[in-house]
């Protein structure tokens, strides 16, 4: 794949997350998609993971993904952010920073390994990227490069 391709396939995966398109899942996600978080590791199909992703959005209303920097390679890329959402119970923002490594195969996420802080954790970013795959604007508004 290109760094392009990928670039659009974290596009496409941008829009599950924050608008919901859960049908792009299984054109984003390998048909064994592992995963290394802090439940451990296992293995999803496209399937059962668009069916937790949409749980999650539900038990956690308003979730982004603020990403702050990232970097995309052919067949590798790593995004740094802070997850935002809306505690269901009282309304109040919730965060946790974390950053995410990811390998793809064959036009797929094939496999990823997330690590998070603590509830509560932001990173001391003022700036944020527009889009997962955009730049951050720089201090002076320009657009690194």
């Amino acid at each position: 794949m290109s760094e392009q391709d990928v670039r659009q396939l974290f596009d496409r995966w941008e829009l599950v997350w924050h608008e919901a398109q859960h049908g792009l899942v299984a054109d984003c996600v390998a048909p064994i998609y592992i995963r290394h978080d802090e439940s451990g590791t296992r293995r999803v199909t496209p399937a059962d993971y668009a069916l937790e992703i949409a749980a999650a959005q539900r038990d956690r209303p308003k979730t982004r993904f603020v990403v702050y920097d990232h970097a995309i390679g052919a067949d590798r890329a790593w995004f740094r952010f802070t997850l935002r959402w809306s505690d269901a119970a009282n309304g109040e923002t919730c965060t946790r920073s974390g950053l995410q490594v990811y390998r793809i195969e064959d036009g797929k996420l094939a496999e990823t390994w997330l690590m998070l802080l603590g509830l509560g954790s932001s990173w001391p970013d003022t700036v944020a990227q527009e889009h997962w795959t955009s730049r951050r604007p720089a201090a002076t508004g320009e657009v690194d490069s």
